[in-house]
C-alpha cells in the first residue's frame, strides 16, 4: 500500500503497542522429531496470549527468502526491507552511539588472523576479548596516516569486532566485503561498483595496507576483514511515519542500531533480563511503541544448540507473564526470522506470530507454535504489515473512504 494513505488515516490516543521479538524464533524439528523448538517449549504464558488473540505466519522478506537481521528487523518496524536495505556496517556504528553524517561510508571490521602468505587462518583472532581490541584499535590509531581527502574513524565494538567509517565528499558504500567467508584462502580486495564507491574502496586498500604492516607482530590479531560496507542516509522516523513514540530496550549494539536508525529512544545497555523489566516500566508512560529484544533464540539456533533455544523460549515465555501488570493495548510476540537448529543458520521458513488486543477475533489457536499459527486468523503475511494490524488494534487509524 502506498504509505501516503495510511498516513492520512492516522489517529493520535495514549495506546501502548508492544513488540516483544525473540530473534531467530523460527525453527524445524530434529530428524525423526515433529515439533520446532517453539512446538516443544513449554509456554503456558505465550499459549494464553495466542488463546486469546490470532495468530499466523510471518514472511520478513518473501517467500523463500532467507533474510538477514537488518532487513527482517525493518520489515517489523514497516519498513519494506528490500527499498530500505542497509549495510552492517551503519548497523554497527549506530550500536554503539557514533553519530553518523551523511559523508559517511561505515564497514564492520573482524580481527582475523593471517598466515605468513596473508590467507585467512582464523576469521575471528580465536575471538578474542573485548579489552584486546581496544589495544588494537588504539595501536592502529596511533600509527595510521591516511591521505588528505578523508577522516578515518576506528572503533571497537566487542570481541572481535570493530567498526570503521569514513568521512568525506563524494563517497560511496556500494563496496563487496573483503572477508572471502572461508578459511585457507586470501582476503578479498575491496572494489567499489561506481565511480564514488571505487573512491572509497581506494581509501580501504590504504587503511588495509598500513593495518597489515601495523599488526603484523600481533598474534592471533594480525590484520582485519571488513562486511557490510553502506553510505548511512537517514530514515524517517517511527514518529514520523506513525505518531509512535518509540523505545528500544535490547542488549546487543545491532538491533540498538536498528532502533536508532528509526528514531527510537536507546536506553542505557540493559545488563540482565531483569533489568530489561525494569527499563520497561520505568520508561511506559513516556512512549507509546516498544521494541523488547531477546537475541539467545538465534544464538542458539546458529549454534545447533536445540535444547538450549528451547530453554531460551521457556524463559521468555515466563518473562512475558509481566506483561500482564502493565496491560498493554497491543502485544505482538513473533521473531524476525528463523533460525532452526538443524540448519545452524538463518532460514526461509515464515515466523510465527501472535497478537493479543481486547479487539482481537479469537481464532481457536491455543498454542503458540508454527503448525497451529498457520491456522489463525492473521494467515501468512509480509512481516512489514504486521505493524499496520498492531496499530489497527489500538485503534490508531481512521476509516478509508466514505
Amino acid at each position: 500500500m502506498n504509505e501516503k494513505v495510511w498516513e492520512e488515516l492516522l489517529v493520535q490516543n495514549d495506546s501502548k503497542i508492544v513488540f516483544l521479538i525473540m530473534d531467530g524464533l523460527g525453527g524445524l524439528p530434529l530428524p525423526g522429531g515433529d515439533k520446532t523448538e517453539l512446538e516443544t517449549a513449554r509456554t503456558p504464558n505465550l499459549d494464553q496470549y495466542a488463546s486469546e488473540g490470532i495468530c499466523g505466519l510471518l514472511d520478513p522478506i518473501h517467500p523463500g527468502f532467507t533474510p538477514g537481521s537488518g532487513p527482517a528487523h525493518l520489515g517489523l518496524f514497516g519498513y519494506d526491507p528490500v527499498e530500505n536495505n542497509i549495510g552492517r556496517g551503519v548497523l554497527s556504528a549506530l550500536g554503539i552511539d557514533f553519530e553518523l553524517t551523511s559523508r559517511d561510508v561505515a564497514a564492520r571490521l573482524n580481527f582475523c588472523t593471517i598466515d605468513e602468505q596473508g590467507r585467512v587462518v582464523d576469521r575471528r583472532a580465536g575471538r578474542i576479548s573485548t579489552e584486546v581490541n581496544r589495544k588494537l584499535v588504539e595501536k592502529i590509531r596511533a600509527n595510521l596516516k591516511m591521505p588528505a581527502g578523508v577522516e578515518l574513524f576506528l572503533e571497537t565494538v566487542s570481541e572481535h569486532r570493530a567498526v570503521l567509517v569514513l568521512r568525506g565528499d563524494g563517497l560511496g558504500g556500494n563496496i563487496n566485503d573483503t572477508d572471502p567467508q572461508k578459511t585457507g584462502v586470501l582476503p578479498l580486495d575491496p572494489v567499489g561498483e561506481d565511480e564514488a564507491s571505487q573512491k572509497t574502496a581506494e581509501y580501504v586498500k590504504e587503511f588495509l595496507r598500513q593495518v597489515k604492516e601495523i599488526l603484523k607482530d600481533d598474534h592471533p590479531a594480525n590484520f582485519v576483514l571488513a562486511r557490510g560496507f553502506a553510505k548511512y542516509v537517514p530514515f524517517p522516523t517511527m514518529e514520523e511515519r506513525y505518531g509512535l513514540r518509540s523505545i528500544a530496550i535490547a542488549q546487543y549494539p545491532m538491533y540498538r542500531g536498528l532502533a536508532r536508525l528509526v528514531g527510537m529512544t536507546v536506553p542505557p545497555v540493559p545488563e540482565t533480563f531483569d533489568d530489561m523489566w525494569e527499563q520497561l516500566k520505568e520508561n511506559y508512560d513516556q512512549y507509546d511503541f516498544f521494541f523488547i529484544h531477546f537475541k539467545k533464540t538465534d544464538s542458539y539456533g546458529e549454534d545447533g544448540n536445540f535444547e538450549a533455544k528451547v530453554k531460551m523460549i521457556e524463559t521468555v515465555d515466563a518473562w512475558s507473564a509481566r506483561l500482564r501488570e502493565l496491560n498493554p493495548d497491543v502485544l505482538v510476540v513473533t521473531g524476525d526470522h528463523s533460525t532452526p537448529a538443524v540448519l545452524k543458520s538463518h532460514s526461509w521458513h515464515p515466523v510465527p506470530a501472535l497478537l493479543w488486543s481486547k479487539y482481537c477475533r479469537p481464532d481457536g489457536v491455543t498454542r503458540f507454535g508454527e503448525s497451529e499459527c498457520i491456522k489463525g486468523y492473521l494467515g501468512r503475511m509480509p512481516m512489514k504489515n504486521i505493524i499496520l494490524v498492531a496499530m489497527a488494534n489500538a485503534l490508531r487509524f481512521n476509516k478509508f473512504g466514505a
